[in-house]
């Protein structure tokens, strides 16, 4: 009877510094994960490497997500997420272009823009700096890959009255980018903080096609975004 009330005595202890440790680890593990939202009001253009086809402006956008951080150190941290960014830019040639649309070709004359509507599904990689925190503030940079899948490509052709036509024959499904993001966290208490910050992005791959009649050209997607988020 005795070694029956010993036995259950120390299965008690046991138990009780199994729940210590779990609840230990999951103390922990609040502190060094961080979850966060963040709408992005979006500047996008491109770049191209020939002087037959250039930039032609600028267009607005909008990129929303969400991300995950995973704290090996009280200042830095692997971060990634998702997010779903609606981008796009205009370009304009020099020379007569024929673009092959899915259920048509159309010519383009030469000076007259196309303008492109694309959109993102991100799954951002990176590493995120930040100092000690400086009353309410913390600084921060992020830098890291974005590998990205196309899931809309539209275009408008103004001087032709196009719009909407579906771009699946002009614009690649895939690109990879780097980014670059620096910005301030408020602290509202706790782990919650207000996020704002600033973010360029580059595509190192081209993002068109080159069909049989246009000419051979990388064009790259730069994007300039302003980030306002929260963090928990």
């Amino acid at each position: 009877m005795i070694s029956n009330q010993k036995f259950i005595s120390g299965v008690k202890k046991n138990t009780l510094f199994l729940i210590l440790i779990f609840s230990s680890i999951i103390s922990n593990a609040q502190q060094i994960i961080s979850f966060g939202v963040h709408a992005d009001p979006v500047i996008s253009w491109f770049s191209t490497d020939i002087k037959e086809v250039q930039n032609d402006g600028a267009r607005a956008g909008f990129n929303f997500g969400l991300t995950y951080n995973k704290y090996f150190t009280p200042n830095y941290s692997f971060s990634t997420g998702i997010s779903l960014m609606r981008a796009g830019g205009r370009l304009v040639s020099s020379d007569t272009t024929v673009l092959e649309f899915s259920k048509s070709k159309l010519t383009v004359l030469p000076g007259n823009p196309v303008v492109y509507k694309i959109q993102y599904l991100i799954i951002p990689i990176g590493l995120k700096l930040q100092t000690n925190q400086i009353g309410y503030v913390t600084y921060f940079t992020d830098l890291g890959l974005d590998p990205k899948i196309v899931i809309s490509r539209r275009a408008d052709i103004p001087s032709l009255n196009v719009t909407d036509e579906n771009a699946s024959n002009e614009l690649r499904m895939f690109n990879l980018s780097y980014h670059i993001t620096a910005g301030v966290e408020y602290s509202l208490g706790g782990t919650t903080a207000l996020l704002f910050g600033l973010n360029f992005d580059n595509n190192f791959l081209d993002i068109t096609k080159e069909n049989s009649s246009q000419p051979a050209d990388k064009v790259s997607h730069k994007i300039l975004s302003f980030r306002f988020g929260v963090n928990f």
